[in-house]
């Protein structure tokens, strides 16, 4: 980097000296005051948000909930043994006391309790007229059937109760407070009830990335500490990092409970990014200030030395993080634009508070040089035996660098996504026991649907092609899988129902005999008003990508099959220019399906606006594209180590890697932009490329080390997580951040001696 003007950055230099413990005095006071609004900052648990709002799939869905009122159920499934009792035996007093659960759980705030459904109010509908009754008794068995898969499973003795949840907006309590509620009465319920559901599943998740993100938060600072004791030595430097790191993330969500931001999904990670700016930031300093210290530099002079050689660099690594999260403004999907927002405000935050709170950090108390440490000797030799390598075979390195990163991109191809949901939680956790016992026992968990044109009046002739499209659903299974375990039509109900003698509308009549069975039953499919039908479905939600993904293409396919849409409708006088949607999938089951797929869309496009705009900003910083060529190789060398091992070693890409790319190219410039600070500072007092090279290994090199030392210590608590996510996060993060170790004090030098041979070259 360019020699910044001496008269101009000392005088800053001086004057942040000069005000240091106002500076340090005020800005703990406003961060004092900055917890009570960070503390208010809330979570975005929509999984709509996470869809452009022009996405197929997410309006689809939102038709859907517009159409028939939303799929918003909970399941509360148990084992009954002896639960039909003998065949032709009256109603028996397991299904009495299955009635008795679900006007219990009914009673739960935030239910529809007029639409609950159970098997014991199936086969015996509380208000019935007599001929219905008589019915029911001489069809029970085909009643039973029509029930199977939803109300009662294969095995005649597991039963759900299907909870119909009121919109947010209605409810009275919290969506929290409901499960809560719910899932306390299944527990305590004998035998023990099992809950699932999208909903649940959707609230799990925000759950633990919300509690597992602030308790692990914590547990990861405690463990930051302890590793920056033991590498530094002093209390000082364990405090500093701390400070920094905490002043920047209160201040960060201050300012967006102000600006009325809220966290989602993709912005959970953010304490987690700013530690690492923050942690490598203050590394940097502290080692550069106690080498200086060493050299027996006064305090004073050491403080203000540390601050104009290190405060350019520390500049520019903050301009050239927030550069490349800024990137995800492109995206359609406001959570990525937020989160981009976010980052490039917390990076900003990290730029100030190092800067304000350093110089008076660094003056408080007794501090005298530091001694070596025999740890610190033995990293020495370390970086003395790296350097030495670098020098004496680069050309194998290179070689073999490029080796493995062809190797690595090959890996690419085998990268796959994940759509089975229940893959983000730990087998040991209680939604996957449940959905287990659920999908074993009594059928598909996931609640969607195809729906279709429909006409004002239900005729015979439109209810032989619906009755065709549900048979045809039935038959979508491959023959050694079950992908779809109930299919629920309007057409297998009608045809349970008699037809009344004399009815003058025969359909008309059996719709009405239905809503003494079920009030919404007809409502929930059929929608006269807006002209669609839907044929309800449920599925297996533990499916892998290629068969989930097969399954709803076939669905769809089968939908658009019977039903095509039109252009034309025929009314008594004239043909009128109409468009009828043509039949379709659409549910929450698709929208979950296809969430890595809506997250990915437009990433590639980002991280090339990202690694663009980094390049840029480090030529400007270095005045020389050259130079912000080279920067570019170690900052882009752990990505494809990254993504690589995640295709080799079959990790799939889910709600917390699908931005490992991105999150990657922001993190890894720091250590770049200091090295190569460092080495041309070095060239520009007269040394040589290979000495300048070697001190900028021994000073910036240690920096390095402790820093990433202690991040990936810290990272490593996050595999604590319920989250499945938050684990593969911290791992790969902390992959990456050691990736760029190598590339920093292995490639950088290689690279720099090769542009700067020791020739007499000036150091610009």
């Amino acid at each position: 980097m360019s020699r910044q003007p001496q008269s101009w950055l000392e005088s800053w230099v001086n004057l942040l000296y000069k005000l240091r413990w106002a500076l340090l005095i005020v800005f703990l006071i406003l961060t004092a005051f900055a917890y009570f609004p960070a503390s208010k900052l809330t979570f975005e648990q929509s999984i709509e948000s996470l869809y452009a709002k022009d996405d197929q799939h997410l309006l689809d869905y939102l038709e859907s909930k517009k159409l028939f009122g939303g799929d918003e159920f909970v399941f509360v499934a148990y084992t009954v043994p002896g639960l039909l009792g003998e065949e032709g035996a009256k109603e028996t007093d397991q299904l009495k006391e299955v009635r008795s659960f679900s006007r219990e759980l009914s009673q739960v705030p935030g239910i529809n309790a007029d639409v609950s459904q159970n098997l014991a109010d199936a086969l015996s509908p509380p208000k019935l007229n007599f001929l219905l009754r008589v019915l029911i008794r001489q069809k029970r068995d085909q009643l039973i059937e029509l029930s199977r898969g939803v109300l009662i499973g294969d095995d005649n003795e597991t039963t759900a109760i299907v909870l119909r949840l009121l919109p947010e907006y209605k409810s009275p309590v919290p969506r929290s407070e409901t499960f809560k509620q719910i899932r306390d009465l299944a527990h305590a319920h004998n035998p023990r009830a099992y809950v699932v559901g999208e909903p649940v599943q959707v609230y799990d998740m925000f759950r633990y990335v919300e509690e597992d993100g602030d308790v692990l938060f914590k547990v990861s600072l405690s463990l930051l500490a302890v590793v920056l004791l033991i590498l530094f030595r002093r209390l000082r430097w364990v405090l500093l990092p701390l400070l920094v790191v905490i002043c920047s993330i209160w201040w960060t969500e201050a300012v967006l409970v102000i600006g009325n931001l809220q966290l989602s999904m993709v912005s959970s990670m953010l304490n987690s990014l700013v530690t690492i700016i923050g942690i490598a930031t203050v590394a940097h300093v502290a080692v550069h200030f106690q080498a200086l210290q060493r050299q027996s530099i006064s305090r004073p002079d050491a403080i203000r030395q540390t601050m104009v050689e290190l405060l350019p660099a520390i500049f520019w690594t903050c301009a050239t993080t927030a550069a490349g999260f800024l990137s995800l403004l492109t995206s359609e999907i406001a959570p990525v634009r937020s989160f981009g927002i976010m980052m490039a405000l917390g990076t900003l935050m990290v730029l100030i508070a190092s800067t304000v709170l350093l110089p008076g950090g660094m003056s408080l108390g007794y501090l005298s040089a530091p001694a070596k440490h025999s740890s610190d000797k033995g990293l020495e030799r370390y970086l003395k035996q790296v350097s030495q390598m670098n020098e004496r075979y680069p050309k194998r390195i290179l070689w073999a660098t490029l080796f493995f990163v062809l190797f690595s991109s090959a890996g690419f191809t085998r990268l796959t996504i994940e759509t089975d949901f229940s893959k983000n939680f730990r087998d040991s956790s209680e939604i996957v026991k449940a959905l287990d016992f659920v999908e074993t026992r009594l059928g598909g968990a996931s609640t969607w649907e195809v729906n279709f044109p429909a006409p004002p009046k239900l005729t015979k002739e439109y209810l032989d092609r619906v009755r065709a499209l549900s048979e045809d659903l039935r038959q979508v299974n491959p023959p050694d899988r079950t992908q779809l375990t109930k299919v629920i039509s309007i057409t297998d109900t009608l045809d349970f129902i008699p037809q009344r003698p004399f009815a003058s509308d025969p359909i008309q009549s059996k719709l009405d005999q239905i809503k003494d069975l079920q009030a919404d039953f007809e409502s929930s499919l059929y929608n006269p008003d807006q002209g669609r039908m839907r044929i309800v479905l449920r599925a297996l939600e533990r499916q892998s990508a290629e068969e989930k993904l097969s399954l709803i293409h076939k669905v769809d396919a089968l939908a658009k099959k019977h039903f095509p849409g039109s252009e034309t409708k025929q009314t008594d006088q004239q043909t009128e220019p109409v468009h009828d949607k043509p039949g379709k999938a659409a549910g929450i089951f698709i929208l979950l399906a296809y969430l890595i797929d809506s997250l990915l869309k437009d990433q590639l496009y980002s991280f090339l606006l990202a690694a663009t705009s980094i390049w840029l900003i480090m030529s400007l910083a270095f005045r020389s594209l050259k130079l912000g060529l080279i920067s570019m190789v170690p900052n882009l060398f752990p990505i494809v180590v990254v993504i690589g091992a995640m295709g080799w070693s079959g990790l799939t890409l889910n709600i917390g890697t699908a931005m490992i790319a991105s999150v990657s190219m922001g993190l890894t410039t720091d250590s770049s932009i200091h090295f190569i600070s460092s080495f041309l500072r070095e060239r520009s007092h007269g040394a040589t490329t290979v000495e300048a090279l070697r001190t900028t290994h021994h000073s910036v090199g240690r920096a390095i080390v402790y820093a990433t030392s202690a991040l990936v210590a810290g990272f490593s608590v996050l595999t604590l997580s319920h989250f499945i996510p938050l684990i593969y996060f911290g791992a790969l993060v902390s992959v990456a951040m050691i990736g760029g170790v190598f590339g920093d004090l292995v490639l950088m030098p290689i690279l720099l001696k090769l542009c700067y041979p020791d020739k007499a070259e000036s150091a610009a």
